[in-house]
């Protein structure tokens, strides 16, 4: 794999997906290779639509806030073990997001974790990992919470 290799790594913030950029970084560190990150805020985290625009509108606003500032705490966080370039907030749904990201910039893999729900939790909540590697037009490296780094 060459020095220019690039790896996307979905974030929600989570226990799964902070495991998962460990991994990558791990993996970045060994490659010579640069990590970019998505936080997507998926339409359904607003609620129901009998919410109103306004108050719609100023959720969404506090939402991005938030994911852009957890984006600079993480890049903050690992910046001294890895190179990273894009930080990347969208919203939309979670799987496209990370589809079209991957594609607009051209990433050799995505590195993603996995919440490991079985049963009704996986059915009701569908599976962003599951699709975005039945998806993906690039490698994709699930990354499991029970892991261990490489």
């Amino acid at each position: 794999m060459s020095a220019g290799m690039t790896l996307l790594v979905p974030t929600d913030f989570s226990e799964p997906a902070e495991h998962a950029l460990a991994y990558a970084v791990t993996l970045a560190g060994r490659l010579g290779a640069r990590i970019h990150v998505v936080h997507a805020i998926g339409i359904l985290e607003l609620g129901v639509p009998e919410l109103g625009v306004a108050l719609a509108s100023t959720m969404m606003e506090s939402l991005v806030r938030q994911g852009q500032a957890s984006l600079d705490q993480l890049r903050a966080r690992w910046s001294d073990k890895a190179t990273f370039g894009e930080l990347t907030l969208r919203t939309g749904d979670v799987r496209d997001v990370i589809l079209d990201v991957a594609r607009e910039l051209a990433v050799d893999m995505i590195v993603i974790g996995t919440h490991g729900r079985h049963g009704l939790a996986r059915a009701v909540l569908g599976s962003v990992a599951e699709t975005v590697v039945r998806s993906a037009t690039c490698p994709v490296l699930t990354v499991s919470a029970k892991a261990v780094l490489p």
